[in-house]
């Protein structure tokens, strides 16, 4: 993997865009960029339990989704409207954006209580999704579901219970789409559900918020930035996870293991673009883990 970040700072963003002659690295370049030219970083934040640990790429024909991750299981059973029909479970990168927004403002502003509107419009907007159109089919159909659905979060080897049968909010996020496509109307406030809330503020994850936007609605991508932002900066020497365990934590919607180690090592190229200060290997056995700096600048030290 060519070395952008140290091309950008040398020879300049032309020369960058320059020698990328993929798709693939142009978009690498293009992330690398946005992330080195941003002055401040911008701290969001989400539940540490995600990072080792997360929702479905795509959407299921189960209405439940179980995930291990290290010492830690999640479980989401998808809810049901009001005439009993299954809204299924959330999925994508618009339900993460949806969670991160959420959790990034109840652990500014310690307190359950998020205030919608506009500024999560805003928020998701800067994030690159701008809700019109197609863009706001798909976040109302993914705050529907995260509204709805129940999850559990099991930890230790013993699967002890650390967030019981709950959901996400209490209540509902709810868009009046009063014009076509276009909403005009946010429920002005949601709380979140007050167990998730507690694990949340006990196990916060900070995040670059600008790494996020440079990531787009690329799931797999955000699931991996956030692994490595958990994992990175608290290691004490090197440590090498194997394809079968990648496989096994990422690898969802992937049969063989040979068609997700393509996908997954482009997904963490671009995961490493955003998070420069990443230090990782790739080898015919797995990911080496080097310890690194935070993402979060103000975290170092």
């Amino acid at each position: 993997m060519v070395n952008f970040h140290a091309m950008i700072a040398e020879k300049g963003i032309e020369e960058a865009r320059a020698h990328a002659t993929s798709k693939h690295e142009r978009a690498l370049v293009e992330a690398a960029f946005q992330v080195l030219s941003e002055e401040r970083d911008k701290l969001g934040f989400t539940y540490s339990g995600f990072a080792l640990t997360s929702l479905p790429h795509k959407p299921l024909t189960d209405h439940v989704w179980r995930k291990e991750g290290h010492n830690i299981t999640l479980l989401i059973q998808g809810g049901v409207d009001r005439e009993g029909h299954n809204l299924g479970v959330p999925y994508g990168s618009y339900a993460r954006f949806i969670l991160l927004f959420l959790q990034s403002q109840a652990v500014r502003t310690k307190s359950r209580e998020i205030e919608l509107g506009r500024s999560m419009r805003v928020w998701l907007g800067n994030m690159g999704l701008s809700i019109g159109g197609k863009t706001y089919k798909n976040v109302n159909e993914q705050a529907r579901r995260i509204s709805a659905c129940n999850l559990t979060f099991f930890a230790g080897h013993e699967k002890k219970e650390v967030m019981k049968k709950g959901g996400f909010i209490d209540g509902s996020i709810t868009m009046s789409d009063v014009l076509g496509d276009q909403p005009t109307l946010w429920k002005e406030t949601v709380l979140l559900n007050a167990e998730f809330y507690n694990a949340l503020s006990d196990r916060p994850l900070p995040l670059n918020e600008t790494a996020l936007r440079a990531i787009g609605p690329r799931s797999l991508v955000i699931d991996i930035y956030i692994w490595l932002a958990y994992r990175l900066h608290a290691l004490t020497g090197n440590v090498e996870i194997s394809w079968p365990s990648l496989h096994a934590q990422f690898g969802s919607g992937y049969a063989r293991l040979r068609d997700f180690r393509s996908g997954f090592i482009e997904a963490l190229e671009l995961a490493v673009a955003v998070y420069p200060e990443a230090k990782i290997g790739v080898s015919e056995k797995g990911v080496t883990l080097r310890p690194s700096k935070p993402p979060i600048a103000k975290l170092a030290g």
